[in-house]
């Protein structure tokens, strides 16, 4: 289709009339008259613009009415941090340490100590702070009762007036920070911060937390005051709300607040003050407060460390406050995506027990690998991998670490008939823990969710098994129930667990196994599903919220430590593998001068010179009868003709479990021999393969 051209546009021609006579601006420097004075040009309309502005602004903002008693709440909240300054949060650290140091004697009496002297210093902080309040509270008082007899009305409206600036300037709004362009320093992306409860309430409606008529009902207990690199509020609730109606919400909340979610914390109000309708918010002044760098962990600089006293140095909070792991007396499971920290925090506590030469650790792991072989010189045991025959090693391992914590249960019974003092309440105590015999002890499983699998798709026999037919019980449900015995059995005699699963669901994490774990921490994960996995309702309903993280928040944990102070949230520290091999030749060497290096890491070389031999012994017997496999035991009998002074008590079962410790793995199906359609034994190839750690 053929379009036609635009017409040309010519343009209109008309005659103009002349122009007017117009007033000409003076030129610039020209003066001016104004009321008889000399002034700039402009000068007059400037000042008649600023004041009509001025005029417009007053009028805008009320005459400043809000301002001035936003000013006055200012001060008042400035009045009461001074009053309190640190000693609340000191006295709770204080209150907190004691709770750790349950059982230990003097340690309590020290706590105590420790508590009671806070306690006085902040009556002594308040005495002083109210006896200044006071002082300056009584000149002012009487100066402006002075003024007030002794001058006219124009002193009075100058005093008032005084009283209003002040308020004023106090409750001025603050322009947001920004800096240059290209500027390294962190541009302030916070948003002005609510200015007092009615702004703080009406952001509580918005989030859906609170509806529009129970807006009168909602307080906050103090004034929004700055806590570290944010600032932090305590809400109370209108009767009848329960905290989780916020903790719950803290996703809706954070987008109320125009802010990430990663900023955000929401927790129920667990100091004495508080109550089941109070929370706490605390909000961020950056997207990411805990950074983006690698802390480095003490440990990696130490010469040695006291476990039980010191617990396990963790990390920062994003408030820039240090925490600390205790895990004496109960156990800890570790959930979360892959590759956001878990192996570094077990890790932590890995370090801070090898630099104790009076823990005895035991290592079991899903998968083999190079995280955790630097160990190997300080473990009493260890097994990496998911193979039948590892799966069998960790079987047995369980099984006497079991009964070593029953039978040391049944030690400290007796100490405690013959001497209470001892063993205070029948729990080991910090010098018992010191001898042979009774050191403490921690398992550290890793990969949990690999060791699980791999059980699940074998059969286990449990004394006569009249449970499972004699067809035997699923190998999950039997390790699992072993795991969380061992829990259950040594909490009070020095047994700890620390448990790492990498897909945090029902089967990655039993319940049964999680219930006994006392304190759990979880990484980033997918959804709240996925965090009560691992931490349990009751500590997602109070605000844990791992799957608030975001993908920067590599190495942040929220930790539930089971106690009435609820989770935290922090970035945990880093040792990395050439530093955590360095620890453990650190904690070797301790152990020998202590005498406290037993186990696997004790016999390792003795261990595996005699596999060697007996390899060797089992390949010689094969050669003289001129076969590649034979049944066990066929080849049980020949070591002891071969060599009767090394092999005269071996039997069958011994030779299995000394073969699988050697790295040659359990009994196979060998086909028709010795007149048998299927028997199992071993094969030449199983004997002469490597063995693994």
């Amino acid at each position: 289709m053929t379009t036609a051209p635009h017409p040309i546009r010519q343009p209109n021609l008309s005659l103009a009339k002349e122009p007017a006579e117009t007033a000409v601006a003076p030129l610039e420097g020209t003066v001016v008259k104004h009321q008889g004075q000399s002034v700039r040009p402009g000068w007059v309309e400037a000042v008649a613009a600023r004041a009509t502005a001025a005029k417009d602004h007053a009028v805008g903002n009320k005459l400043y009415a809000p301002w001035a008693g936003r000013g006055y709440r200012n001060l008042g909240r400035r009045w009461l941090e001074a009053r309190r300054d640190d000693y609340p949060q000191m006295i709770q650290s204080a209150k907190a340490e004691l709770k750790a140091v349950a059982g230990d004697t003097a340690a309590e009496t020290d706590a105590k100590e420790l508590v009671k002297g806070r306690r006085a210093e902040y009556r002594r902080h308040k005495w002083i702070h109210w006896a200044k309040t006071s002082g300056w509270g009584a000149a002012g008082t009487a100066g402006v009762a002075t003024g007030a007899v002794v001058g006219g009305p124009w002193v009075d409206l100058l005093m008032a007036l005084g009283t209003y600036a002040v308020g004023i300037y106090h409750g001025r709004p603050e322009a947001p920070k920004t800096v240059a362009k290209g500027s390294s320093e962190i541009r302030n992306t916070s948003p002005v911060r609510p200015q007092g409860e009615a702004d703080l309430v009406a952001v509580l409606a918005k989030a859906g937390i609170i509806s529009e008529a129970q807006r009168d009902e909602t307080h906050l207990t103090a004034p929004i005051r700055t806590h570290g690199p944010g600032w932090t509020a305590t809400v109370e609730l209108p009767p009848g709300m329960k905290a989780s109606a916020a903790t719950s919400k803290a996703a809706d909340l954070a987008s109320a607040l125009r802010i990430k979610k990663t900023r955000i914390e929401v927790t129920a109000d667990t100091s004495d003050e508080g109550h089941e309708g109070q929370f706490v918010l605390w909000v961020a002044d950056n997207d990411n407060p805990y950074g983006t760098g690698k802390n480095y962990s003490q440990l990696i600089e130490a010469d040695r460390w006291d476990f039980w006293r010191d617990g396990v140095p963790l990390g920062g909070d994003a408030r820039g406050g240090r925490q600390t792991l205790h895990l004496m007396w109960s156990s800890l499971m570790i959930g979360g995506l892959q590759d956001y920290g878990k192996s570094y925090l077990a890790r932590l506590i890995a370090a801070a027990a090898a630099l104790d030469p009076y823990i005895r650790i035991v290592l079991i792991s899903g998968k083999s690998g190079p995280d955790w072989a630097p160990l190997k010189k300080i473990a009493h045991a260890f097994v990496a991998g998911s193979t039948p025959d590892r799966l069998e090693a960790v079987h047995d391992i369980l099984d006497e670490t079991i009964a070593d914590m029953q039978d040391r249960g049944e030690r400290l019974e007796r100490l405690f008939e013959e001497d209470p003092t001892a063993c205070p309440e029948g729990k080991v105590t910090r010098e018992l823990a010191r001898e042979p015999g009774t050191e403490l002890t921690l398992i550290i499983v890793d990969e949990l969710q690999e060791l699980l699998d791999a059980a699940a798709l074998t059969k286990v026999k449990v004394g006569d098994d009249e449970e499972g037919g004699g067809r035997g019980r699923s190998g999950k449900d039997v390790l699992v129930e072993k795991f969380a015995r061992f829990v259950r059995v040594a909490r009070y005699v020095g047994g700890m667990g620390v448990f790492i699963t990498q897909r945090p669901d029902s089967s990655s994490v039993p319940t049964k196994l999680r219930e006994v774990c006392v304190k759990r921490g979880c990484f980033r994960v997918k959804g709240p599903e996925s965090s009560r996995m691992v931490l349990g309702d009751d500590a997602v309903a109070a605000g844990a919220a791992p799957h608030l993280l975001g993908e920067s928040s590599k190495g942040v944990v929220v930790l539930d430590q089971g106690a009435e102070e609820g989770h935290m949230t922090l970035k945990a520290d880093v040792i990395d593998l050439p530093e955590f091999t360095d620890i453990c030749e650190r904690g070797r060497a301790l152990r020998e001068a202590a005498g406290t290096l037993m186990g696997s890491a004790a016999h390792r070389g003795e261990r595996d010179s005699a596999s060697v031999t007996l390899r060797a012994d089992c390949l010689r017997v094969l050669d003289e009868a001129g076969v590649d496999r034979m049944r066990t035991e066929t080849l049980a009998a020949g070591l002891k003709d071969g060599n009767p002074e090394l092999y005269s008590d071996l039997t069958p079962e011994s030779l299995k479990a000394l073969l699988r410790k050697a790295g040659v793995g359990s009994p196979v199906p060998l086909g028709a021999v010795d007149g048998l359609s299927n028997p199992r034994g071993f094969k030449r190839e199983s004997l002469t393969r490597s063995s693994r750690p």
